[in-house]
């Protein structure tokens, strides 16, 4: 049933996508909007907003690191002169509906669906402002000759704000409560309240320099809306054996419905396909990988911290991964990983890995390795998230409890049979080594914060770029700026990855060796240690300087030619 469904949401995307370019012949007020299936028909473009399978995987910040930098992590981005993510065309086809569909004579259908376009009008709206801050308010389609409208000056994001979490609250009020993957409903507007009272509520907590008020009432509105949808929508986490269930969520064809709330559907039969299999295999994509500090973040298996062993820094790639959250032998290729369906170990392949620590999640079978032809469900919400959200507002709010981690973390933590989180504990001994990154977090309840920005990084590394706004709205934009490195080496050798007795990697200086089956890296150019051959860290990008300006970076740049269009923009902060 969800194949047809999509089948039938892919053909109306494509004939509605840009109804405000139609001739009016073609469609009309006058003649659309008249059933509930016209407004079905012209809501299935707002699916359009929702993430790529690209933009689910494709992080790159400092979870996941690369060959190659963005510009916001060299500090080298620029005022463009046009484009730069002020589009506007998404929000007028959201209002056009949301003008005419009262002319449809069934009150219920008008609400349900004015509930739709008001759910994707406030996730529009939120990119806009994570991006932008202050942004003009548009109620209504701008027509071309609409003066006051073109040169509208950016409303304060205090007023956008409000008038998202208006739009979400009325979304929850009219949405369906039903559960489906593929539709939003009253459980994906809750996630999303979640999401942004989240985001809005700790940006205002941490950027003073931005004198933005009630960051408690966000904060507060994100426990509501986390604790309605863990009270009411029947959502779970996915359990199976330990070992195995947080990477089969992801490896799964179709995506899980007791976890998953909303997805984006990819299929064979349909030929809808993505490319993260090939992603992770192969060098064409960057060669991604973990990055060291995130691996070190990881618990023992015990709930101990791997960071508290004595020598942790420069403990090899066999023994650091021993004995650990079982989420990282989910996550990266691991002693012992084999492909799903099949039985040959393998070891990580460094040329499809700039650190050594091989991506897995997500990956499938090997029939989906070719170029673009994956077809797993990529996660747009998850219940997870969720818990998150939940826990992480409460830790902030000050209000949190053993209790409400026993709701929120510990369903997370026992997927894979991790110990649960104590909160006594963790505001006792706050983890040195995540007060060393997290520097903006204080107080009394400093240890328990950290520790759940533990959990959320590792929980949801490689989705929808959740780590670029985490340190965005927590101001760790310093966190950018650290040079990334990957596994640790001695120094030149030859390597037993796995320690089955067979050398896989050998790192060689001078004529290159003969070594049947290994991969076989020169010192120096195509791999680079921090002391050369005196060994360290896998330096990655090490040439490259990056910067962070804190006084300019959280926000982007207003582009020159929408201010010289409009003079009533004005500009960001030190971005002139």
């Amino acid at each position: 049933m969800k194949k047809i469904i999509s089948l039938f949401v892919l053909t109306l995307c494509l004939a509605s996508c840009n109804l405000d370019l139609l001739p009016q012949d073609a469609i009309s007020p006058e003649t659309f909007f008249k059933t509930e299936n016209d407004l079905l028909l012209y809501t299935n473009s707002f699916y359009n907003a929702l993430p790529s399978a690209e933009d689910v995987y494709n992080e790159d910040v400092d979870n996941v690191v690369k060959n190659s930098l963005r510009d916001e992590l060299q500090g080298t981005r620029v005022v463009p002169t046009s484009g730069g993510g002020w589009s506007w065309g998404t929000l007028r086809n959201i209002n056009y509906f949301l003008e005419n569909s009262k002319k449809c004579p069934d009150p219920k259908a008008v609400a349900k669906y004015n509930g739709l376009a008001r759910f994707f009008r406030a996730y529009f709206y939120f990119g806009m402002v994570k991006r932008f801050g202050d942004v003009p308010w548009y109620s209504r389609p701008i027509e071309t000759n609409d003066q006051d409208l073109l040169t509208k000056a950016r409303d304060p994001r205090t007023m956008v704000m409000d008038s998202v979490m208006a739009d979400i609250n009325y979304a929850i009020a009219n949405l369906d409560a039903s559960r489906q993957l593929n539709t939003v409903t009253k459980w994906t507007a809750l996630a999303l309240k979640s999401r942004i009272a989240l985001y809005e509520g700790t940006f205002r907590k941490y950027h003073p320099e931005f004198s933005l008020p009630n960051a408690d009432k966000f904060l507060d509105d994100a426990i509501a809306a986390s604790d309605e949808l863990m009270k009411s929508s029947g959502y779970t986490i996915y359990k199976a054996t330990p070992a195995t269930a947080y990477l089969k969520l992801f490896s799964s064809d179709n995506a899980i419905p007791d976890e998953i709330i909303l997805a984006r559907d990819f299929s064979d039969e349909l030929q809808t396909y993505h490319n993260l299999n090939y992603y992770t295999m192969t060098a064409s994509y960057g060669k991604p990988g973990l990055e060291k500090k995130l691996v070190n973040s990881y618990l023992m298996a015990d709930g101990s911290r791997f960071t508290d062993i004595k020598g942790y820094e420069t403990m090899q790639f066999y023994d650091e991964v021993q004995n650990r959250d079982p989420r990282l032998t989910q996550t990266i290729r691991t002693p012992g990983y084999t492909r799903i369906g099949e039985t040959t170990p393998l070891v990580p392949e460094f040329g499809a890995t700039v650190t050594g620590y091989q991506l897995i999640k997500f990956v499938s079978t090997p029939k989906w390795d070719t170029f673009n032809k994956d077809i797993t469900d990529m996660p747009i919400f998850r219940y997870a998230e969720v818990l998150l959200n939940f826990a992480e507002a409460k830790a902030e709010r000050g209000t949190l409890t053993q209790a409400d981690l026993d709701r929120s973390i510990k369903p997370i933590r026992d997927r894979v049979g991790m110990p649960n989180m104590d909160l006594a504990k963790a505001n006792a001994q706050p983890d040195p080594y995540l007060v060393g990154q997290y520097t903006q977090v204080k107080g009394s309840n400093q240890g328990v914060i950290l520790e759940v920005r533990r959990e959320r990084r590792i929980e949801l590394v490689m989705e929808n770029f959740f780590r670029w706004d985490d340190l965005i709205r927590w101001k760790e934009g310093q966190l950018l700026t650290k040079q990334f490195k990957g596994m640790y080496f001695p120094g030149p050798g030859s390597y037993d990855l796995d320690k089955n007795g067979k050398v896989d990697l050998v790192i060689y200086e001078g004529t290159k060796p003969t070594v049947p089956g290994a991969q076989l890296l020169k010192l120096g150019s195509e791999i680079q240690l921090e002391n050369g051959n005196k060994g360290g860290n896998i330096v990655v990008n090490g040439h490259i300087t990056k910067k962070f300006n804190e006084a300019r970076d959280y926000l982007y740049p207003i582009p020159k030619q929408e201010r010289l269009l409009n003079p009533n923009l004005t500009q960001n902060p030190n971005w002139e």
